[in-house]
């Protein structure tokens, strides 16, 4: 038995670095995908992302914190109490111009945590934590102990020998305490680094996990180079909200979800408060489940 499991998370709506990843997985012989969470938000990409996420049909999905707000924003369920909210439900606005039916519904129904047997290992996978999906517990610099908490939750989780995580945007191999083997993929859409010098590569990641009888063959942890030109060009041409934002991190790879006074400034500029609880306010026939 030879496994190849092209392992990714983290798009975040970019639609050219998935189809990039997609490409060079099924170069290199992938026999599976499974997708730790995050989908869509804040690049451009909806249906598109949707498109290539439903060919590489994933037998493993976790459904991450921006999943959640996107399913969350289009109810009208994030109410804009600082600029950092606004941003995500003006974003989840933006999907649900776009967005084809049924999609939302499904993605509501991704579970937090999944467990798989391959070969003679038990996985556990889990976008953040395996009942929470946010928050910085398991971010690369914590202490060991802390990622203890990833063999919990599913009894099959309990068990495992290895988790698999994504949501800080690593590359990342360690050990929990016992030392049961801890992997993230990275990045596809947004790579993070607080060296600029490692920040600067803004290539799609995933990792490519190769199982055989004997266990873990292989860890490739790949960086893709695609055209960040093409996702601009579809951010002017779809309209994007927080345009200048979305620019600045695929020159820079830098992130600005939480930069409370610019993110601040670019939604007064264009009026985006207003935008937003117009569309919370009007929205009465999409989602009827999430209302």
């Amino acid at each position: 038995m030879v496994e190849k499991i092209a392992v990714f998370s983290d798009v975040h709506g970019t639609a050219t670095g998935l189809k990039a990843v997609y490409e060079d997985a099924k170069r290199l012989g992938a026999t599976d995908y499974w997708f730790v969470g995050d989908l869509l938000m804040p690049g451009p990409g909806v249906n598109e992302v949707w498109e290539l996420f439903c060919q590489m049909n994933p037998s493993l999905i976790v459904r991450g914190n921006w999943d959640d707000l996107v399913i969350n924003g289009i109810a009208g369920r994030i109410k804009p109490t600082k600029p950092s909210r606004l941003y995500f439900g003006r974003l989840a606005q933006y999907v649900a111009s776009r967005v084809k039916p049924g999609v939302v519904e499904e993605m509501a129904k991704w579970p937090l945590q999944q467990t798989r047997q391959v070969g003679k290992y038990t996985f556990t996978v889990c976008h953040n934590l395996p009942n929470l999906n946010m928050g910085q517990a398991l971010f690369p610099t914590k202490p060991a102990e802390n990622f203890d908490q990833l063999f919990s939750g599913q009894s099959e989780a309990k068990v495992a020998q290895v988790a698999i995580y994504a949501h800080v945007h690593h590359e990342l191999m360690r050990y929990a305490t016992d030392e049961r083997l801890v992997l993230n993929p990275g990045s596809v859409g947004e790579p993070f680094n607080r060296q600029w010098s490692l920040q600067e590569d803004t290539r799609a990641q995933y990792l490519l996990l190769e199982l055989d009888d004997q266990g873990i063959a292989g860890l490739n942890y790949r960086h893709v180079a695609y055209d960040h030109g093409r996702d601009w060009q579809m951010a002017l041409d779809h309209d994007l909200p927080y345009q200048e934002l979305f620019l600045r991190q695929l020159k820079t790879g830098r992130v600005d979800t939480h930069n409370q006074e610019l993110v601040a400034a670019v939604s007064e500029k264009h009026h985006y408060l207003s935008e937003y609880e117009d569309f919370i306010h009007n929205w009465r026939e999409y989602p009827h489940s999430y209302k």
